[in-house]
């Protein structure tokens, strides 16, 4: 039987979450420095400032997801040598 090892930062989900997340990060300082006739284009709405806080929520949900299911890869063993 082999043993199962965790994919750990190689997880597809976590690239994931570090993109969204860096993504946010950017849309939400962008929101919080934004002047008031930008946001005024949007209906009064600061879509930068929600859409960053969004994408945060969103990839600190995948790195719980990746945290409390991660991937177990099988580990496999060296052939004997002969």
């Amino acid at each position: 039987m082999a043993d199962k090892k965790k994919a750990g930062a190689f997880d597809i989900r976590m690239v994931i979450a570090l993109l969204i997340g860096v993504y946010g990060l950017v849309l939400t300082i962008l929101g919080i420095v934004e002047k008031q006739p930008e946001i005024d284009k949007a209906a009064g709405i600061n879509i930068n400032l929600w859409g960053g806080i969004g994408m945060l929520v969103f990839s600190a949900l995948f790195i719980l997801w990746a945290r409390l299911r991660p991937i177990a890869v099988p580990v496999e063993e060296e052939p004997a040598v002969q």
